[in-house]
């Protein structure tokens, strides 16, 4: 099946998937970034109780949603081999997996947060905003683990507009929420931190609702009958989706554990470093969006080019979302120099935590030509379903060489709290340089099949 799409034609498909997931990525971060900042507006305190229970949270939930993410490159090669009725089967085990998980989190949860706070020597209001903050988010759980399912599917099918305005459509309930919630408004208490976290909780069942209702309803998503039938578990099915997404999740809990572990071994030094950290990674974070969009396009792609037997025009997708995270990894960094005064500014009153945190995002400027290079090579494998050593290189990156080397930066020279930042940065860099390494020996291999394919034909 050859196909016929220009090289301006295949850029255009690009962004058109590419957007919508863009906007979505950064509509659901701005929740996270509006607890933070809405936190530290109420206090230092509750920013760095904030802080702190994203820290716990935030790698635990990206790494266990990443092995929804499987979803995405199965329906996508179904879709390109043209497998259409098989659809609806996976998402549903998808969806029975997503419960499963979700009850283990939150037993495992019950029994392991106290003994996990109280090892970081938080002042007693820290501690007590961070735990009640995670309470009250484990009550979202199930919902937004069966959202990922959902949105995976949806995007797999390059619907990729349906899923930004789901999420445009539930950051202003978060914000409002927030609003209400956090600073007690219309008879409601000020919960201060903890607030953001029922914010959260509420949010994520509003996506799981409004998804499956369009899922339910449109006409381009009920022709797959996702919900039509009951399909029992199969073992069979979980162990695939296991296969392809345990190391997807487990890559990206490395990889965010690093910076929430760090974030933590922050709570050695005062609230001021720890709440300028928390501000100056946020922001970062936000910007990470770019090339993590880029990533879920060319998963979706490449997936349904693989899927088709295109071997050729996977290839090219995935060269042109590299330059593309390139160019706007270069823009984003250049906005970062610029205006670093006033997005510091934006995350507290406080003129310490300011300054602390302009200095810190200088150093995020790094952050994102590493990141342009390991997240669209990370989104290009993910649709070769090739992921063990996307995993085993974030293990060595970021485990062996960035934490250890940071950890010793920080506490055996003059550099502080800053030393965790170059190191976080030396791993990155590595991840970078690994991936290209091994898409450069995925594609070459495909490029040797294909000869051999040509000389057979003649």
């Amino acid at each position: 099946m050859k196909q016929t799409f220009s090289l301006l034609q295949k850029i255009r498909q690009l962004f058109a998937i590419l957007w919508p997931i863009l906007v979505a990525q950064v509509t659901m971060f701005s929740m996270s970034f509006f607890d933070t900042v809405m936190s530290g507006q109420a206090s230092t305190p509750d920013l760095a109780g904030v802080a702190i229970g994203s820290s716990v949270w935030v790698p635990i939930g990206a790494g266990l949603g990443g092995i929804f993410v499987a979803v995405t490159p199965i329906v996508a090669q179904l879709i390109g081999s043209r497998r259409k009725e098989d659809i609806a089967f996976q998402v549903m085990q998808g969806i029975y997996l997503a419960l499963l998980i979700s009850i283990l989190v939150i037993a495992g949860g019950a029994f392991a947060l106290d003994p996990i706070l109280s090892l970081m020597g938080l002042e007693d209001n820290v501690l007590r905003i961070s735990r009640s903050y995670l309470l009250a988010l484990a009550c979202g759980i199930p919902a937004l683990f069966i959202y990922q399912v959902l949105r995976a599917f949806i995007d797999a099918l390059g619907k990729t507009r349906v899923t930004m305005m789901i999420a445009v459509l539930s950051l202003p309930i978060n914000v409002s929420l927030n609003y209400v919630l956090i600073f007690g408004k219309i008879g409601f208490p000020a919960l201060g931190g903890v607030g953001a976290g029922v914010a959260s909780a509420l949010t994520y069942w509003f996506l799981a609702l409004i998804t499956y209702t369009i899922i339910n309803s449109q006409k381009s998503f009920a022709s797959f009958q996702v919900f039509k039938h009951f399909y029992g578990i199969s073992l069979k099915d979980w162990k695939e989706q296991l296969k392809i997404g345990l190391p997807i999740g487990f890559a990206i809990f490395i990889e965010t554990s690093i910076f929430a572990v760090v974030a933590l071994l922050m709570s050695t030094f005062d609230t001021v470093t720890i709440a300028a950290h928390q501000a100056a990674m946020n922001f970062a974070t936000m910007l990470y969006m770019v090339p993590l969009s880029i990533s879920s396009a060319l998963t979706i792609l490449v997936g349904f080019e693989v899927g088709a037997k295109r071997d050729k025009d996977a290839r090219h997708y995935s060269y042109l979302g590299m330059v593309m995270s390139i160019g706007m990894a270069s823009i984003c960094a250049a906005i970062l120099l610029l205006f670093r005064e006033q997005v510091a500014a934006l995350y507290s009153r406080e003129v310490a935590v300011i300054q602390m945190a302009q200095h810190f995002l200088i150093y995020a400027v790094f952050f994102q030509l590493s990141d342009a290079i390991a997240a669209p090579i990370q989104g290009t494998l993910r649709g070769y379903k090739d992921v063990n050593v996307t995993f085993l290189t974030a293990c060595i990156s970021y485990w062996v060489i960035g934490l250890p080397a940071g950890y010793y930066m920080a506490n055996n020279t003059s550099l502080g709290a800053t030393g965790y930042w170059i190191g976080l940065i030396l791993g990155l860099a590595v991840s970078a340089i690994s991936l290209s390494g091994r898409l450069w020996a995925v594609q070459g291999r495909q490029r040797a099949r294909e000869g051999v394919s040509a000389e057979k034909e003649e």
